[in-house]
């Protein structure tokens, strides 16, 4: 286990301040394209009992899904590109992509009236219940295909994921519609988690992609609101930590969730990998005037990202509202164009301007390379590679084993060195770190500036919304099911 001083090193930098839906409609372009909105990313090694050997992969898109959002519901784009990048050698590239692709086959199920066929308008018939995938019950069916492509995302070798039985085609579960269409949804979606073949790899991985229960955790409202919060205490108080509701309590997002031999994710020697997320659309689109079903518009020309996701927060709290675009359409091994946004970072100013009454005072260390080193590089002795470009991703070091029953939610700063900022966990509260960071904890520990840096330091700030690791399941895929459209039964 890292000291002290080291394992707050660890948290630094990766927000910039009271924080917030992790990546939830954090840039203008992105607000107009739901679908590839991507909200959280997480990596850890697995803690599943016997799955010690494996990391898993979350990739959550589509944010703020009501869960009673019909008739059409939330299904992915079958014209966009998900992608999860793994940079294994440290030079901000990816080395191993999964990419996903997703297709919507209408069933048209017609039912007679008046004697003619008419089209009915829900994507369910109530033909039976549903309860397995490609059920009757089913108007529409959402598949999807995985390849892994080593190298270069456009340009490398890519391959397909194939299930226990070879075939490379999988059923994504229908949302959560409501209690009577979907009795147990629980055992439905279940029977979506494959076994799944990785080319490369001789050990066979897991895979699970559906809606799940938002598991970001955080008062949201009131931190837009110019942080909207009751002024923070210099004596901590227990209770303040659960003093806030959870504004995502009631919502949903999609998962694309993998679990695959670590590894295979390694190169080497070297135990550190990074990792992000993106969504990728075609650079031309033309609008149908007169669409037939599933043929509203034409897509066309190259894939253009248009949503990055490596650290939480980066996009919404770090980087200026011009840029955020610009984000969004980058690779790490380009992150220095944003390097002002971490050594001159806004946002702690802005909280003490809203709580000097208080006596809240920023950090006034410039320029936080302190920050830097953890924002781009990851921490000496924790996650950092061995050789390494300066950029923005999550980094874990699979070498260190993982907590499971006493995770920390604190991660690294609260002594459990399997947590955030190594990688990141479902329980992991990433807000209050970033909180207490941001305003100087490491300052106050002599990590890259000096107490004096930082009078505000040793407040142990919080959003009130509070997180952990019994939020969770314990097994794969971790998150937990979606919430219902109705529970009637």
């Amino acid at each position: 286990m890292l000291g002290a001083g080291l394992a707050a090193t660890a948290f630094l930098g990766f927000s910039a301040l009271p924080v917030h839906a992790s990546s939830h409609r954090e840039a203008p372009f992105i607000t107009r394209q739901p679908k590839v909105d991507g909200t959280d990313f997480y990596m850890f090694r697995s803690y599943e009992a016997e799955r010690s050997g494996y990391t898993t992969l979350i990739a959550n898109y589509i944010p703020l899904q009501d869960a009673y959002g019909g008739p059409n519901y939330f299904s992915m784009d079958p014209d966009a590109l998900y992608e999860i990048h793994i940079d294994n050698n440290g030079d901000a590239r990816e080395d191993i992509t999964f990419q996903f692709r997703f297709n919507n086959e209408n069933k048209d199920t017609k039912l007679t009236v008046g004697g003619k066929q008419v089209s009915i308008p829900l994507i369910i018939n109530g033909a039976s219940d549903i309860n397995a995938p490609n059920a009757t019950g089913l108007n529409v069916r959402e598949t999807y295909t995985v390849n892994i492509v080593r190298g270069d995302r456009r340009t490398g070798t890519r391959q397909a994921i194939t299930n226990a039985s070879g075939g490379a085609t999988f059923d994504k579960p229908v949302d959560n519609i409501g209690n009577k269409s979907i009795a147990d949804y629980a055992s439905y979606a279940a029977k979506h988690l494959y076994t799944i073949n990785v080319p490369g790899c001789e050990t066979q991985g897991r895979m699970f992609v559906g809606q799940r229960k938002d598991p970001f955790v955080v008062n949201l409202g009131e931190t837009f609101d110019l942080i909207n919060y009751k002024a923070p205490a210099t004596a901590f108080d227990p209770n303040a930590e659960r003093s806030a509701t959870d504004t995502l309590a009631d919502k949903n997002v999609t998962t694309l969730a993998l679990e695959i031999p670590t590894s295979c994710l390694t190169s080497g020697s070297e135990p550190v990998i990074g990792g992000w997320t993106t969504a990728s659309l075609r650079q031309g689109r033309l609008l149908n005037p007169t669409p037939a079903s599933a043929n509203a518009s034409k897509e066309g020309g190259a894939w253009t990202q248009v949503s990055r996701l490596g650290m939480p927060l980066v996009n919404e709290l770090v980087i200026g509202l011009k840029d955020k675009d610009q984000f969004n359409h980058s690779k790490p091994n380009g992150d220095t164009q944003f390097l002002d946004y971490v050594t001159n970072p806004t946002l702690p100013a802005l909280v003490e301007t809203l709580f000097s009454s208080a006596g809240v005072t920023a950090p006034t260390n410039f320029p936080r390379n302190d920050l830097v080193t953890v924002f781009l590089t990851g921490v000496q002795g924790l996650n950092k590679p061995a050789n390494g470009t300066p950029s923005e991703m999550l980094r874990l070091n699979t070498s260190l084993p993982p907590t499971s029953g006493a995770q920390n939610r604190l991660g690294v700063i609260g002594g459990d060195n399997a947590g955030f900022p190594n990688g990141r966990r479902p329980g992991d509260d990433v807000v209050d770190i970033a909180l207490r960071v941001v305003m100087g904890k490491l300052c106050r520990l002599n990590l890259g500036c000096t107490p004096n840096d930082a009078p505000s330091g040793d407040i142990e700030f919080t959003d009130g919304a509070f997180l952990d690791s019994s939020f969770f399941d314990a097994r794969f895929p971790y998150l937990k099911a979606p919430l219902p459209g109705s529970v009637k039964h």
